[in-house]
């Protein structure tokens, strides 16, 4: 599956859609990248945001961020779309 990135706050977060699950497979400082929080290499493995949510809620700006990129993935407008009326 595809990797999305998001970015907030000096934080960086790898992520990627599971089914309908976020699963994040790196989360590091940008400015301090010597040691990341999480590295996961399996994606079966890997926290859902939920999870990291609950374990970094300092974070919550990022998970957000996080968030917002998938809704904005998973919602998108049909094409051909004349809405409703």
């Amino acid at each position: 599956m595809c990797e999305r990135r998001a970015e907030v706050d000096g934080w960086a977060a790898i992520w990627k859609i599971d089914h309908w699950s976020i699963r994040i497979m790196l989360v590091r400082s940008l400015i301090d990248s010597a040691r990341p929080l999480l590295n996961v290499d399996v994606e079966a493995a890997a926290p859902d945001l939920a999870d990291m949510r609950e374990k970094y809620p300092n974070l919550s700006r990022l998970w957000n961020a996080v968030r917002h990129g998938y809704w904005a993935e998973v919602i998108t407008p049909q094409e051909h779309s004349e809405g409703t009326i």
